[in-house]
């Protein structure tokens, strides 16, 4: 008796022991864990930090830190203000002068913030509406020819833009409207992307409520505006935001279909910064991602259900 009490005690203390062990493993694993995903996160948003910080310096003191990496000449060779890159996250001096050039002695700067507000905004609203109506009837009917045009959607989707510059600035060309915001409006309006996304929303509708619609005496229109769209509001609101933060970047479609510099939007401003002012490239760049953070931010909530949306009705 008294030795099978000692054997249950050393069981006992083994596995206590093993169980110690394990919680230690565990703890380990965790904190290589959170050290590794730090580490991700800095470098990720190291970017952001950087640039938000620098737009407090001075003209002055972005020369004497990034001279070497944005200085050029007139010919295209570089000027070496400073030996090396002077890579700073805290500035020297607080300094509000990129924002107040920025936002009230250079209006160039905030004309092209609204050229891309004017460029974009549309593209958004009238691609959506678009998307819904194509999105529908792809989802509602079946046939050979809702096949071949499907195919032909995801085809054309699949493709860089850059292989479909070329024959859109031909075609604007032919319709008269190269230089003007219709050669931008026009390919962005009908783009292929929100129309696929949507119809695999739409897809997901059970059939069961569409008929239950039709059998209140409902029409297409109807069911398309009090049944379908209420349902694919995530996903619309998805759409929206991916749209918005894709053609917020544009910088080929200006450049090739924009002769005129002051139509262009801020994007190209940022793509040339070599050859701008750069003391206020770090204060414009923050600018430019509010629009693009405000829009996330809010359109979280709408992204997160459009992607785990599986169909149905909620309640």
């Amino acid at each position: 008796m008294k030795k099978k009490i000692q054997t249950n005690v050393q069981f006992e203390k083994r596995a206590h022991r093993k169980a110690v062990r394990k919680g230690i493993h565990a703890k380990i694993r965790i904190f290589i864990g959170t050290v590794v995903a730090a580490i991700f996160a800095f470098l990720f948003l190291a970017p952001i930090i950087l640039t938000i910080s620098n737009s407090f310096m001075s003209a002055t003191e972005i020369s004497a830190n990034y001279g070497s990496v944005f200085a050029t000449t007139d010919t295209g060779g570089k000027v070496f203000i400073a030996e090396k890159v002077n890579l700073k996250f805290i500035p020297d001096m607080v300094s509000f002068s990129q924002y107040a050039t920025v936002l009230f002695k250079s209006p160039d700067y905030l004309l092209k913030f609204w050229n891309s507000v004017i460029l974009v905004g549309p593209i958004v609203i009238f691609q959506l509406a678009v998307a819904a109506l194509a999105s529908y009837g792809f989802a509602r009917y079946d046939g050979r020819l809702r096949q071949i045009v499907f195919f032909l959607y995801i085809i054309l989707m699949l493709m860089p833009y850059q292989v479909t510059l070329v024959p859109n600035y031909l075609v604007s060309d032919w319709l008269k409207i190269l230089d003007t915001k219709w050669a931008i409006w026009l390919p962005g309006v009908f783009s292929p992307f929100a129309v696929y996304l949507l119809t695999k929303f739409m897809k997901r509708i059970p059939t069961s409520v569409i008929e239950a619609a039709q059998i209140d005496g409902a029409g297409e229109w109807s069911i398309f505006r009090l049944v379908c769209l209420p349902l694919c509001k995530g996903a619309i609101a998805s759409a929206a935001i991916l749209v918005f933060i894709d053609y917020w970047n544009m910088v080929e479609q200006p450049l090739i279909l924009l002769s005129d510099p002051e139509t262009h939007p801020l994007s190209v401003f940022l793509s040339k910064i070599n050859s701008g002012e750069v003391g206020l490239a770090f204060a414009v760049a923050t600018i430019y991602m509010v629009p693009g953070l405000l829009v996330f931010l809010y359109g979280e909530e709408y992204l997160v259900e459009g992607i785990t949306y599986q169909g149905g009705i909620k309640g």
